[in-house]
């Protein structure tokens, strides 16, 4: 990871990763400016350290972190058609006692770090914002805290939202994006097979998370999503996260956990028997939505859409015991900086090589406490798909044998 010696004595991490160069940040700004035409585009970075409810530590705003690459709190972009210019707090020596050196504007190295030739104080956006808007039709931003003040410094100047153009820059990942991602699923697949080694009746949820999250740790990584072990009547719950209840021997439990790791998330889903062994009902339930989940991957092509696939899946489940009724919920969204990421849910975007998505289709019948989800990440390649959580067994014979070996 780039390092910049923010004093004599302390080094701090600057940019989100080395593995996506300061250049790849700065052509993604300019194919922004080129479209902005008489429009300049604000972002502010979050604020502060506070504890997201996916991730803990500093979580970058997503459209701020993808267009600079920056990892530290407080900053603002401003985009014009001609200039690009990144403000930064002035260094705060109180607070750095308490979380650490930051760089700061007016650092000598500050250009270094930032990948950016222009860094001024954010004390200084708002004369600056007012120069770059003067004589402008627009200004483009998104949803945030921050939006309200910014409507009053653009007063006669149209308001606009610049996730649309946003959404389809990230939509399609950069090859440096997608080697991200597999790292991310690597640490999770090690994950969930720390979790299939420990897993037995007796133990709790939560013993089972904590397995998992360990690896991932280990691994200077995070939950990309509180973890769901689910068990038994839980497995029904499709957001469940209390993780509390012990596993009964007979129980299917439902394991939806992946990591985040340099800023980029995976997502995985596998249900395995407690007790090492399918009992007839759920291998045949559980058959049915593997089946629904292989149909639905062989129909992810470029063209195709999520809600197309969406389609497959719940027709499959529909032919093979009626249980359409019992997919409760869409079965792709897109992953990348956030599990949730565009494309998003249902969307009727084409598919184009380079988008990451899941499959994730499931049954949920609580009247048998049996609750079922087989997820994988999945890249659109330019002929159809490449599951990239693939060395994670979904057979069910296999899952038996791995669970089995105690």
């Amino acid at each position: 990871m780039l390092k910049l010696a923010a004093s004599a004595a302390v080094v701090v991490s600057v940019l989100a990763s080395a593995a996506i160069p300061a250049s790849e940040y700065a052509a993604r700004r300019e194919a922004i400016r080129k479209g902005l035409e008489n429009s300049v585009l604000v972002l502010y970075g979050n604020t502060s350290r506070d504890i997201d409810e996916l991730r803990t530590g500093f979580y970058q705003e997503p459209n701020f972190e993808y267009l600079t690459g920056w990892k530290q709190p407080g900053a603002i972009l401003l985009l014009t058609p001609d200039a690009e210019t990144l403000f930064l707090p002035r260094r705060n020596a109180v607070a750095e006692r308490y979380t650490g050196a930051k760089v700061a504007a007016g650092d000598p190295n500050a250009r270094e770090a930032t990948g950016f030739d222009r860094v001024l104080a954010a004390g200084d956006f708002e004369a600056e914002f007012k120069r770059a808007v003067e004589g402008r039709g627009s200004v483009l931003t998104i949803p945030g805290p921050h939006r309200e003040q910014l409507a009053k410094l653009a007063a006669g100047h149209e308001l606009g939202t610049a996730a649309p153009v946003l959404q389809k820059a990230r939509a399609v990942k950069s090859p440096a994006e997608i080697a991200l991602i597999r790292g991310a699923m690597a640490v999770t697949v090690d994950a969930h097979r720390a979790a299939w080694r420990r897993l037995k009746p007796g133990l709790y949820e939560y013993q089972i998370a904590a397995s998992m999250m360990f690896v991932m740790h280990d691994h200077n990584c995070t939950t990309a999503y509180t973890p769901i072990v689910a068990s038994g009547p839980n497995a029904t719950v499709l957001h469940y996260d209390e993780n509390s209840r012990r596993i009964q021997n007979g129980d299917l439990v439902l394991m939806d956990v992946g990591a985040a790791c340099d800023g980029y998330a995976f997502d995985v889903t596998r249900t395995v028997p407690a007790g090492g062994r399918f009992t007839p009902r759920q291998r045949e339930l559980y058959l049915a939505v593997l089946g629904a989940h292989d149909a639905a991957v062989a129909a992810v092509k470029p063209g195709a859409t999520m809600r197309s696939i969406n389609k497959v899946a719940r027709d499959y489940l529909e032919e093979h015991g009626n249980l359409g009724r019992y997919l409760t919920h869409g079965i792709s969204h897109g992953v990348g900086l956030e599990i949730h990421d565009v494309p998003s849910n249902l969307s009727t975007e084409p598919f184009a090589p380079g988008m990451v998505i899941t499959v994730e289709p499931g049954v949920y019948i609580p009247e048998e406490h049996i609750g079922i989800r087989i997820e994988d990440t999945v890249l659109v390649t330019k002929t159809g798909a490449e599951v990239l959580s693939a060395s994670l067994p979904t057979d069910p014979a296999v899952i038996e044998k791995t669970i089995g070996r105690k």
